[in-house]
């Protein structure tokens, strides 16, 4: 049973899966090495509409300080002085609007919020298995409808001013790929 067929069958609001979602980002450091890191603690959700697309909303929080790159020490700078987590404890995005560009990707425009600063984001976004099993039930063995959408974009991280000195701050490129891997499980 294919996404496709079963878009009509994904209305619905929808929260985040945490045990099997992933957001984080990439970032060139020091022109030769690439720094990946995740948030460990969100939440989120979203409002799918298989007929109407167009009437797709999403939101999501994740917490500043939750953020890991596998470097204790790195970790603690980018909490303190790219985040400023204290002031600032979450990143915030809201969708503002969706386009289709075929029968599983689209561009989700939305409100990215970081250190107070809002700046609008297009995302790419891949829609995926429409929590459909090898049997073809909609469902999981617990009985929930799961959604899955992983995309990403690219950004300045200057636009939100997430920076901390000039002298070491050209150590990191000013261009940040967020990416996602969410999956979203249907409310009752």
């Amino acid at each position: 049973m294919s996404t496709i067929a079963q878009l009509g069958a994904l209305t619905g609001g929808y929260v985040v899966d945490a045990a099997r979602t992933r957001i984080g980002f990439v970032a060139r450091h020091t022109m030769s090495t690439r720094v990946r890191g995740h948030f460990t603690e969100y939440e989120g959700g979203a409002t799918l509409n298989g007929e109407e697309p167009e009437r797709f909303s999403a939101r999501m929080t994740l917490r500043a300080a939750s953020l890991t790159t596998g470097n204790p020490q790195r970790d603690e700078l980018l909490h303190a002085s790219f985040l400023d987590a204290e002031h600032h404890p979450s990143l915030d995005f809201a969708s503002t609007g969706i386009r289709r560009v075929d029968d599983t990707h689209y561009k989700v425009s939305g409100d990215l919020t970081i250190r107070g600063t809002t700046r609008r984001i297009v995302l790419d976004a891949e829609l995926g298995d429409a929590g459909v099993d090898l049997t073809g039930d909609p469902a999981d063995a617990h009985g929930d409808f799961r959604v899955r959408l992983k995309g990403g974009v690219t950004v300045n991280r200057n636009d939100w001013e997430v920076n901390w000195n000039s002298v070491t701050s050209v150590l990191v490129a000013p261009k940040v790929r967020l990416e996602f891997d969410v999956t979203l499980i249907r409310l009752s």
